[in-house]
């Protein structure tokens, strides 16, 4: 007779895929020891640096801004001898924002490497330690190619947070400084229709951020599936280097009958889908160029013509329109940090995806209740 204890016990289990929170968690959970372990001083004190860069980098951009001001005021005033004091100001603001962008390379890349290079020695350990490499290919889930992973993905991994951290900071930074800009120079626009004076308060601020929505939407409707596509596609490109590796070590093993024509055959359909997954992914990154170009191409066009009403009345000298204009330009350009980075968020993404992957299939090898199973109903 069997009991309804032995029943639960020899139930079969399937595997349940994690979602992508669990994924990102997973992720973190190994990467943050970089932040927290004895590398911790060496990390925060390149965090405090890239941050200092960016505060200084920011004060640069806003005094280049004012002097953008003042110089073409000169021009329009045909004062050659303010002409000259503005060339001399400009020299050393050019040259601390020469020396401010060559620091932030550095610094940028020197946490990149130490951050890829724990994460690397971190995740060959996990892997190689106590024969997991042996186990892995029994355990479930999506871990193909570790070694590519660990290699590929985990660089990835650590690269573009850094790039993604430092854009997003400077943009929310650059937002607040040169909105005020584009409130105290634009002013109000008074618009006179059908004998009725409408008045609209800080009006190139109102257009910079309608314009910013407007781009920002196109670019999450239009490329929506870039995750997916380059998920897929990083997945055919294992694929195939794994085809090839077994290939390669049945070669190098024993002769197997008629093996050539079944392995081409394999290898081929391989190859077939990376091209299809690398054309859909040319579709992606397409749409994504028709909505990023034609932003390069409009902003500044829009600024200026935003800011021409009230020059040709007088109510700004050439100097405040081509500031205003690049201030508008600066804004548009902060807000549209989404829309610029959605590409490489995308490519994050899957990356740390994969590296997840793989540390939780490991993670079964130590612990099989660890995993998400499900019983069979």
């Amino acid at each position: 007779m069997t009991t309804a204890s032995s029943k639960t016990k020899f139930r079969p289990r399937i595997y349940i895929a994690p979602d992508a929170r669990r994924l990102i968690a997973r992720f973190w959970q190994s990467a943050s020891g970089f932040w927290r372990g004895p590398t911790r001083w060496r990390a925060w004190l390149l965090v405090g640096l890239l941050i200092a860069t960016v505060l200084l980098q920011l004060l640069t951009q806003y005094w280049l801004n004012f002097w953008n001001r003042d110089f073409f005021d000169a021009i329009e005033r045909k004062d050659g001898a303010a002409l000259w004091v503005q060339a001399r100001h400009f020299i050393p603001l050019a040259g601390a924002s020469l020396i401010l962008a060559v620091t932030s390379v550095w610094a940028r890349m020197t946490m990149q490497r130490q951050w890829r290079a724990w994460l690397s020695a971190h995740l060959y350990d996990y892997w190689l330690q106590n024969g997991r490499f042996r186990h892995l290919r029994f355990m479930q889930g999506e871990h193909q190619t570790p070694e590519y992973r660990i290699a590929e993905d985990a660089r990835v991994a650590t690269d573009l947070p850094i790039d993604l951290t430092l854009g997003l900071i400077s943009s929310v930074l650059t937002a607040i400084i040169f909105i005020g800009v584009l409130w105290s120079v634009g002013g109000r626009l008074v618009i006179d229709s059908f004998g009725v004076g409408l008045e609209i308060p800080g009006y190139l601020v109102i257009a910079v951020v309608v314009y910013s929505l407007l781009i920002t939407a196109a670019m999450m409707l239009i490329p929506h599936r870039l995750t997916r596509v380059i998920e897929d596609n990083k997945r055919a490109e294992a694929e195939l280097r794994a085809v090839g590796a077994h290939l390669r070590e049945s070669g190098e093993g024993i002769a197997v009958p008629d093996g050539a024509s079944g392995g081409r055959l394999t290898i081929g359909a391989a190859l077939t889908e990376v091209i299809a997954q690398w054309r859909a992914y040319c579709w992606q990154l397409m749409r994504m160029t028709m909505v990023s170009h034609s932003n390069t191409l409009l902003t500044p066009v829009i600024g200026l013509l935003l800011c021409t009403p009230k020059y040709l009345v007088g109510a700004m000298t050439l100097g405040e329109t081509v500031q205003a204009a690049a201030a508008f330009a600066i804004v548009q350009g902060a807000f549209n940090w989404i829309t610029d980075s959605y590409g490489r968020l995308a490519e994050w993404t899957s990356s740390a995806n994969r590296v997840a992957s793989l540390l939780l299939a490991l993670d079964q090898i130590e612990d099989p209740d660890r995993d998400k199973m499900a019983d069979r109903a």
